[in-house]
């Protein structure tokens, strides 16, 4: 593991970020937000037909959970969580350069994806934002992982700033597409202006019976959909979505999706067990362990502005943009930068 993290070393300090590794060799804080843009040479943005050949099971809380893992057994681990409707495939290409260097990846099937299945046919399809997290706390003690650096996108960034708030104490270090996506449904019943609006139209169609059944007859076009609006500049294969694709086949996906949705905005009840991390979440709490958010330029999803949230991140903390045409789905579409990302983070725990 020594020659490893020599390794890991050399690296770190070749990245783009030179100033942060300077700040974290001489002890000294990092700037409160730092934002540097990555150039096209730096993204190698890559559009392979990498996937995970092999899927474990383990039983995780409410949830027997499938996951990808690569990498040794005593790597230090990296758990990397997806969006909707995307699937672990927007990680395979990251956790090859990962496991690469010696590091332990894990990434799981969110709930309603893939092999992931509920133990008893009575838990209730919720999909609301803690239980998705607390999903991968109880992940992380099937596996034995004490601590580890978090990494998403969409859901998944969203999963990851909640475990950092919530249990900061297991997240060594987080990567967060598009900052803090921490949400609440009481500021979600206040309108936006109606461009911003625009964004979240299947937010309200899916709020309705024929959104629901919609979704159910055309996950696979739907999904396509979001892919092509999300990253209007990826230029993705039909096998590449395809392996995505049929991961949302699992029978319980469309009542996730749908809770999920319906959920944000008071539509539809969580569980009670789960009311108080919802009501500390609600606060908007601030992330005090080390962070690094990354943006692409081609985003075509909601989000926010770097400026907005960086205050957010109490910690070590840095902010990187994208360019290239680097849209939403940003592991898939710009591998290299993400995974320079979590060794960047996890040498700066």
């Amino acid at each position: 593991m020594e020659n490893q993290n020599n390794y890991s070393r050399r690296r770190f300090l070749s990245l783009a970020a030179l100033t942060v590794a300077v700040a974290e060799l001489g002890g000294l804080n990092l700037l409160n937000a730092k934002e540097t843009t990555k150039n096209k040479t730096d993204n190698n943005k890559t559009h392979s037909n990498t996937s995970f050949d092999t899927i474990k099971q383990i039983h995780a809380g409410v949830l027997n959970m499938g996951y990808a893992e690569s990498g040794p057994a005593d790597g230090k681990p990296i758990i990397l969580l997806h969006g909707w409707p995307y699937t672990i495939h927007s990680y395979a290409d990251v956790a090859a350069l990962l496991s690469a260097e010696g590091y332990r990846v894990i990434v799981p099937h969110l709930r309603g994806h893939g092999s992931t299945q509920f133990l008893s046919p009575k838990t209730p399809r919720n999909g609301q934002q803690s239980a998705i997290a607390a999903d991968i706390i109880a992940l992380m003690d099937a596996l034995k992982i004490d601590k580890a650096v978090i990494g998403g996108f969409d859901w998944g960034a969203r999963t990851a700033n909640i475990m950092a708030a919530l249990w900061p104490e297991r997240c060594k270090a987080m990567v967060s597409v598009s900052g803090y996506l921490i949400g609440s449904q009481e500021v979600n019943q206040k309108p936006l202006l109606p461009k911003a609006e625009l964004s979240w139209w299947y937010q309200f169609y899916f709020a309705t019976e024929r959104g629901r059944l919609g979704y159910e007859a055309n996950r696979k076009d739907f999904a396509k959909l979001i892919w092509q609006t999300a990253s209007p500049e990826w230029k993705f294969t039909d096998a590449i979505f395809e392996k995505s694709a049929v991961e949302l086949d699992n029978p319980d996906h469309v009542a996730i999706v749908i809770h999920n949705y319906r959920w944000r905005l008071g539509l539809a009840e969580g569980e009670a067990k789960y009311d108080k991390y919802e009501k500390i979440l609600a606060t908007f709490p601030a992330i005090t362990v080390p962070t690094i958010t990354l943006e692409g330029d081609a985003n075509g999803a909601p989000h926010g502005n770097p400026s907005d949230y960086a205050a957010k991140f109490k910690g070590k903390y840095a902010h990187y943009n994208l360019s290239a045409g680097i849209g939403h789905n940003l592991p898939q579409e710009a591998p290299k930068a993400f995974a320079d990302a979590i060794i960047q983070a996890a040498m700066m725990a």
